[in-house]
Protein backbone atom coordinates (compact mmCIF):
# COMPACT_ATOMS: atom_id res chain seq x y z
CA UNK A 1 0.00 0.00 0.00
CA UNK A 2 1.54 3.52 -1.13
CA UNK A 3 2.60 5.86 1.82
CA UNK A 4 -0.16 8.75 2.34
CA UNK A 5 1.11 11.87 3.36
CA UNK A 6 0.59 13.80 6.98
CA UNK A 7 -1.66 15.91 5.17
CA UNK A 8 -3.84 13.19 3.27
CA UNK A 9 -3.86 10.95 6.51
CA UNK A 10 -5.25 13.74 8.10
CA UNK A 11 -8.03 14.42 5.86
CA UNK A 12 -9.18 11.19 5.51
CA UNK A 13 -9.13 10.62 9.32
CA UNK A 14 -11.37 14.11 9.40
CA UNK A 15 -13.65 12.30 7.62
CA UNK A 16 -14.25 10.25 10.46
CA UNK A 17 -13.72 12.53 13.01
CA UNK A 18 -16.03 11.10 15.65
CA UNK A 19 -15.07 7.78 15.01
CA UNK A 20 -11.14 8.87 15.91
CA UNK A 21 -12.39 10.39 19.33
CA UNK A 22 -14.73 8.01 19.54
CA UNK A 23 -11.56 5.43 19.71
CA UNK A 24 -8.73 7.61 21.08
CA UNK A 25 -10.60 10.38 23.49
CA UNK A 26 -12.94 8.03 24.53
CA UNK A 27 -12.87 9.79 27.77
CA UNK A 28 -14.69 13.10 26.20
CA UNK A 29 -18.33 13.11 24.81
CA UNK A 30 -19.95 15.00 21.73
CA UNK A 31 -21.43 18.17 22.24
CA UNK A 32 -23.01 19.69 19.36
CA UNK A 33 -20.44 19.64 16.53
CA UNK A 34 -17.26 19.19 18.80
CA UNK A 35 -15.78 16.21 20.66
CA UNK A 36 -14.78 17.80 24.47
CA UNK A 37 -12.28 15.87 26.35
CA UNK A 38 -10.24 16.81 28.72
CA UNK A 39 -6.30 17.21 27.08
CA UNK A 40 -4.91 15.49 24.29
CA UNK A 41 -3.44 12.72 26.24
CA UNK A 42 -7.22 11.45 26.48
CA UNK A 43 -7.65 12.94 30.28
CA UNK A 44 -11.79 13.81 31.56
CA UNK A 45 -12.31 17.02 31.33
CA UNK A 46 -13.79 20.03 29.21
CA UNK A 47 -10.42 22.03 27.77
CA UNK A 48 -10.20 20.55 24.68
CA UNK A 49 -12.23 20.15 21.94
CA UNK A 50 -12.06 18.97 18.57
CA UNK A 51 -14.28 19.70 15.33
CA UNK A 52 -16.36 16.87 14.16
CA UNK A 53 -17.77 19.09 10.67
CA UNK A 54 -16.03 21.07 8.15
CA UNK A 55 -13.84 21.01 5.08
CA UNK A 56 -11.15 18.66 4.60
CA UNK A 57 -8.00 21.02 5.19
CA UNK A 58 -7.66 24.98 5.64
CA UNK A 59 -9.47 26.99 8.49
CA UNK A 60 -12.70 24.95 10.08
CA UNK A 61 -11.58 21.78 8.98
CA UNK A 62 -12.85 18.47 10.67
CA UNK A 63 -10.49 16.95 12.93
CA UNK A 64 -8.60 20.21 14.01
CA UNK A 65 -8.80 20.66 17.68
CA UNK A 66 -7.56 23.29 20.57
CA UNK A 67 -6.60 22.78 24.16
CA UNK A 68 -8.22 26.44 26.02
CA UNK A 69 -6.04 25.38 29.11
CA UNK A 70 -2.71 25.35 27.33
CA UNK A 71 -3.00 27.17 23.62
CA UNK A 72 -2.08 23.76 22.08
CA UNK A 73 -3.87 22.91 18.50
CA UNK A 74 -3.33 20.32 15.96
CA UNK A 75 -5.26 17.59 13.88
CA UNK A 76 -6.28 13.98 14.47
CA UNK A 77 -2.55 12.96 13.46
CA UNK A 78 -0.87 14.46 16.64
CA UNK A 79 -4.45 12.83 18.77
CA UNK A 80 -3.00 9.56 18.01
CA UNK A 81 0.63 10.02 18.89
CA UNK A 82 -0.19 11.49 21.65
CA UNK A 83 -2.57 9.24 23.56
CA UNK A 84 -0.51 6.09 22.42
CA UNK A 85 2.90 7.82 22.94
CA UNK A 86 4.59 7.28 19.48
CA UNK A 87 7.15 9.06 18.42
CA UNK A 88 8.06 8.40 14.82
CA UNK A 89 5.74 9.37 12.15
CA UNK A 90 6.35 5.80 10.80
CA UNK A 91 4.46 4.64 13.32
CA UNK A 92 1.82 7.19 13.59
CA UNK A 93 1.20 6.79 9.71
CA UNK A 94 0.74 2.68 10.42
CA UNK A 95 -1.48 3.76 12.91
CA UNK A 96 -3.79 5.84 11.30
CA UNK A 97 -3.97 3.57 8.04
CA UNK A 98 -4.76 0.40 10.59
CA UNK A 99 -7.51 2.30 11.96
CA UNK A 100 -8.78 4.08 8.63
CA UNK A 101 -9.07 -0.18 7.18
CA UNK A 102 -11.78 -0.74 9.45
CA UNK A 103 -15.34 -0.21 9.24
CA UNK A 104 -16.45 2.75 10.71
CA UNK A 105 -20.58 3.00 10.31
CA UNK A 106 -21.59 6.59 10.07
CA UNK A 107 -23.12 8.02 13.44
CA UNK A 108 -26.71 7.75 13.62
CA UNK A 109 -28.58 11.21 12.75
CA UNK A 110 -30.65 12.21 16.36
CA UNK A 111 -33.99 12.64 15.18
CA UNK A 112 -36.52 15.07 16.89
CA UNK A 113 -38.50 13.34 19.60
CA UNK A 114 -41.91 13.84 18.56
CA UNK A 115 -41.24 10.44 15.90
CA UNK A 116 -42.41 12.11 13.00
CA UNK A 117 -39.76 12.45 10.13
CA UNK A 118 -37.77 15.36 9.89
CA UNK A 119 -34.69 16.60 7.83
CA UNK A 120 -33.32 18.72 10.63
CA UNK A 121 -31.24 17.06 13.04
CA UNK A 122 -31.44 17.41 16.92
CA UNK A 123 -28.35 19.86 17.63
CA UNK A 124 -28.06 21.90 14.39
CA UNK A 125 -28.08 25.22 14.04
CA UNK A 126 -31.54 24.64 12.17
CA UNK A 127 -32.78 23.10 15.58
CA UNK A 128 -31.60 25.48 17.65
CA UNK A 129 -33.60 28.19 15.87
CA UNK A 130 -36.35 26.87 16.02
CA UNK A 131 -36.33 25.73 18.98
CA UNK A 132 -35.71 29.51 19.85
CA UNK A 133 -38.38 30.49 18.08
CA UNK A 134 -40.71 28.10 19.91
CA UNK A 135 -40.33 29.90 23.00
CA UNK A 136 -41.43 32.76 24.61
CA UNK A 137 -40.39 35.57 26.72
CA UNK A 138 -38.96 35.24 30.12
CA UNK A 139 -41.06 37.43 31.72
CA UNK A 140 -43.75 36.24 34.59
CA UNK A 141 -42.34 32.36 33.89
CA UNK A 142 -40.52 30.43 35.67
CA UNK A 143 -37.43 31.39 33.89
CA UNK A 144 -37.80 34.52 35.49
CA UNK A 145 -38.37 32.87 39.22
CA UNK A 146 -35.44 30.89 38.58
CA UNK A 147 -32.91 33.97 37.63
CA UNK A 148 -34.67 35.71 40.72
CA UNK A 149 -33.48 33.19 43.04
CA UNK A 150 -29.81 33.64 41.79
CA UNK A 151 -30.31 37.47 43.12
CA UNK A 152 -30.52 38.36 39.20
CA UNK A 153 -33.66 41.03 39.35
CA UNK A 154 -32.86 43.18 36.34
CA UNK A 155 -33.79 41.41 32.94
CA UNK A 156 -33.79 44.62 30.70
CA UNK A 157 -32.61 44.04 27.33
CA UNK A 158 -31.63 40.02 27.75
CA UNK A 159 -33.54 39.60 24.67
CA UNK A 160 -30.96 36.23 23.90
CA UNK A 161 -32.90 34.38 26.91
CA UNK A 162 -36.14 33.07 26.42
CA UNK A 163 -38.69 30.06 28.19
CA UNK A 164 -40.01 26.67 27.24
CA UNK A 165 -42.49 25.34 29.09
CA UNK A 166 -41.95 21.76 28.05
CA UNK A 167 -38.28 21.75 26.97
CA UNK A 168 -37.36 17.88 25.79
CA UNK A 169 -34.34 16.38 27.59
CA UNK A 170 -32.86 12.87 26.86
CA UNK A 171 -30.11 11.72 29.17
CA UNK A 172 -28.73 9.38 27.01
CA UNK A 173 -29.37 7.55 23.85
CA UNK A 174 -30.77 4.63 25.78
CA UNK A 175 -33.12 6.26 27.86
CA UNK A 176 -36.47 8.09 27.08
CA UNK A 177 -37.19 11.49 26.72
CA UNK A 178 -37.92 13.50 29.44
CA UNK A 179 -39.93 16.87 29.48
CA UNK A 180 -38.77 19.87 31.58
CA UNK A 181 -39.45 23.52 31.70
CA UNK A 182 -35.99 25.45 30.10
CA UNK A 183 -34.29 28.47 29.89
CA UNK A 184 -33.64 29.09 26.33
CA UNK A 185 -30.81 30.91 25.55
CA UNK A 186 -29.86 31.95 21.73
CA UNK A 187 -25.95 31.90 20.51
CA UNK A 188 -24.79 34.50 17.73
CA UNK A 189 -22.33 35.11 15.94
CA UNK A 190 -20.52 38.74 15.33
CA UNK A 191 -23.38 39.80 13.05
CA UNK A 192 -26.12 38.42 15.41
CA UNK A 193 -27.02 35.30 13.46
CA UNK A 194 -27.97 32.68 15.67
CA UNK A 195 -25.48 29.48 15.72
CA UNK A 196 -26.69 27.84 18.09
CA UNK A 197 -29.05 27.59 21.48
CA UNK A 198 -27.96 26.65 25.14
CA UNK A 199 -30.80 25.18 27.50
CA UNK A 200 -30.72 25.10 31.13
CA UNK A 201 -33.20 23.02 32.52
CA UNK A 202 -35.39 24.07 35.35
CA UNK A 203 -37.43 21.93 38.73
CA UNK A 204 -41.12 22.14 37.75
CA UNK A 205 -41.44 25.47 40.86
CA UNK A 206 -38.50 27.54 39.42
CA UNK A 207 -37.08 27.10 42.57
CA UNK A 208 -33.08 25.72 40.88
CA UNK A 209 -32.38 23.31 37.95
CA UNK A 210 -34.11 20.22 37.34
CA UNK A 211 -33.05 17.02 39.26
CA UNK A 212 -31.60 15.42 35.83
CA UNK A 213 -27.51 14.73 35.26
CA UNK A 214 -26.71 17.41 32.93
CA UNK A 215 -29.03 20.44 33.40
CA UNK A 216 -26.79 22.46 31.15
CA UNK A 217 -26.53 21.64 27.27
CA UNK A 218 -26.06 23.47 24.19
CA UNK A 219 -26.33 22.64 20.73
CA UNK A 220 -25.33 24.32 17.39
CA UNK A 221 -22.11 25.43 16.14
CA UNK A 222 -20.71 27.57 19.04
CA UNK A 223 -16.87 28.09 18.53
CA UNK A 224 -16.24 31.29 18.65
CA UNK A 225 -19.42 32.53 19.24
CA UNK A 226 -22.06 33.38 22.66
CA UNK A 227 -25.13 34.56 24.19
CA UNK A 228 -24.85 38.34 23.89
CA UNK A 229 -26.24 41.30 25.92
CA UNK A 230 -25.64 44.53 24.21
CA UNK A 231 -24.33 44.97 20.90
CA UNK A 232 -20.32 45.20 21.32
CA UNK A 233 -18.70 48.94 20.23
CA UNK A 234 -15.35 49.37 21.60
CA UNK A 235 -15.58 47.90 24.92
CA UNK A 236 -16.99 44.07 25.88
CA UNK A 237 -17.07 42.07 28.91
CA UNK A 238 -16.65 37.96 28.29
CA UNK A 239 -17.15 35.19 30.60
CA UNK A 240 -18.21 31.69 31.01
CA UNK A 241 -21.68 31.39 32.20
CA UNK A 242 -25.00 33.02 31.50
CA UNK A 243 -25.31 33.44 35.52
CA UNK A 244 -21.61 35.00 35.72
CA UNK A 245 -22.40 37.50 33.15
CA UNK A 246 -25.66 38.29 34.24
CA UNK A 247 -24.41 39.12 37.47
CA UNK A 248 -22.11 42.29 36.69
CA UNK A 249 -25.06 43.40 34.28
CA UNK A 250 -27.45 43.97 37.90
CA UNK A 251 -24.69 46.79 38.31
CA UNK A 252 -23.53 47.59 34.85
CA UNK A 253 -26.42 46.90 32.78
CA UNK A 254 -25.06 49.20 29.81
CA UNK A 255 -21.94 47.68 29.45
CA UNK A 256 -21.77 44.78 26.07
CA UNK A 257 -21.93 41.25 27.06
CA UNK A 258 -21.52 37.97 26.18
CA UNK A 259 -21.52 34.37 28.13
CA UNK A 260 -19.38 31.76 25.70
CA UNK A 261 -20.67 28.99 27.90
CA UNK A 262 -17.11 27.22 28.81
CA UNK A 263 -14.12 28.02 29.56
CA UNK A 264 -12.80 26.54 25.96
CA UNK A 265 -15.30 28.57 24.27
CA UNK A 266 -14.41 31.63 26.02
CA UNK A 267 -10.90 31.16 24.94
CA UNK A 268 -11.98 30.48 21.67
CA UNK A 269 -14.24 33.75 20.99
CA UNK A 270 -14.20 35.94 17.90
CA UNK A 271 -13.55 39.84 18.54
CA UNK A 272 -15.77 42.62 16.96
CA UNK A 273 -13.23 44.68 14.39
CA UNK A 274 -14.02 47.43 16.83
CA UNK A 275 -13.13 46.03 19.95
CA UNK A 276 -10.84 47.91 21.79
CA UNK A 277 -10.77 46.97 25.52
CA UNK A 278 -11.69 43.24 26.53
CA UNK A 279 -12.96 42.34 29.96
CA UNK A 280 -12.54 38.76 31.20
CA UNK A 281 -14.95 37.84 33.81
CA UNK A 282 -12.81 35.00 35.53
CA UNK A 283 -13.63 32.18 37.54
CA UNK A 284 -11.71 31.33 40.18
CA UNK A 285 -10.75 27.56 39.09
CA UNK A 286 -8.16 26.05 36.90
CA UNK A 287 -10.13 25.75 33.96
CA UNK A 288 -11.03 29.69 34.40
CA UNK A 289 -7.90 30.62 34.51
CA UNK A 290 -6.34 28.31 31.61
CA UNK A 291 -9.13 30.40 29.51
CA UNK A 292 -8.46 33.68 31.02
CA UNK A 293 -5.01 33.51 29.74
CA UNK A 294 -5.29 31.96 26.35
CA UNK A 295 -7.75 34.92 26.20
CA UNK A 296 -5.66 37.66 27.23
CA UNK A 297 -3.17 36.64 25.70
CA UNK A 298 -4.68 35.97 22.30
CA UNK A 299 -6.35 39.88 22.42
CA UNK A 300 -3.24 41.65 23.19
CA UNK A 301 -2.02 39.98 20.38
CA UNK A 302 -4.29 41.68 17.89
CA UNK A 303 -3.25 44.92 19.68
CA UNK A 304 -6.36 44.63 22.37
CA UNK A 305 -6.33 45.99 25.65
CA UNK A 306 -7.38 43.11 28.00
CA UNK A 307 -8.13 43.57 31.95
CA UNK A 308 -8.51 40.35 33.69
CA UNK A 309 -11.79 41.01 36.84
CA UNK A 310 -11.86 38.87 39.43
CA UNK A 311 -14.44 38.13 41.64
CA UNK A 312 -14.12 37.39 45.78
CA UNK A 313 -15.91 34.81 45.88
CA UNK A 314 -15.45 31.65 43.00
CA UNK A 315 -17.73 33.38 40.92
CA UNK A 316 -19.63 36.78 40.58
CA UNK A 317 -22.97 34.82 40.97
CA UNK A 318 -21.64 33.94 44.42
CA UNK A 319 -20.47 37.36 44.70
CA UNK A 320 -23.98 38.86 44.05
CA UNK A 321 -25.29 36.27 46.24
CA UNK A 322 -23.40 36.08 48.99
CA UNK A 323 -22.04 39.48 48.93
CA UNK A 324 -24.97 41.58 47.79
CA UNK A 325 -24.67 44.14 45.10
CA UNK A 326 -23.15 46.83 46.63
CA UNK A 327 -20.49 44.67 47.47
CA UNK A 328 -20.35 43.65 43.66
CA UNK A 329 -20.41 46.93 42.55
CA UNK A 330 -17.17 48.27 44.73
CA UNK A 331 -15.53 44.40 43.79
CA UNK A 332 -15.94 45.73 39.82
CA UNK A 333 -15.48 49.74 40.41
CA UNK A 334 -12.02 49.23 41.33
CA UNK A 335 -11.29 46.99 38.37
CA UNK A 336 -12.68 49.10 35.65
CA UNK A 337 -10.77 51.44 33.62
CA UNK A 338 -12.05 54.58 34.40
CA UNK A 339 -12.91 55.90 30.99
CA UNK A 340 -15.86 52.83 31.08
CA UNK A 341 -16.56 53.87 34.87
CA UNK A 342 -17.68 57.32 33.65
CA UNK A 343 -19.05 55.72 30.58
CA UNK A 344 -21.19 53.12 31.80
CA UNK A 345 -21.52 53.72 35.30
CA UNK A 346 -21.73 57.83 35.86
CA UNK A 347 -22.96 58.24 32.21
Amino acid sequence: MARHGASELASRLGRNAEAVCRHYLSSGHRAGRYWVVGDVQNSPGRSMFVRLTGPESGKGAAGKWTDASTGEHGDLLDIIRETLGLVDFKDVAEEARRFLALPHPEPEKTRTPTGRTSNIAVGSPEASRRLFAMSQPIGGTLAEIYLNGRAINSLAGATALRYHPRCYYKPDQHSPTEIWPAIVASVTDLHGNQTGTHRTWLAPDGSGKAPVESPRRAMGDLLGHGVRFGVAGEVLAAGEGIETVLSPRQVLPHLPMMAALSAAHLAAILFPATLRRLYVLRDRDPAGDGARDSLVARARSVGIEAISVSPACEDFNEDLRWRGIDALRTTLMEQLHPDDVRHFVEG
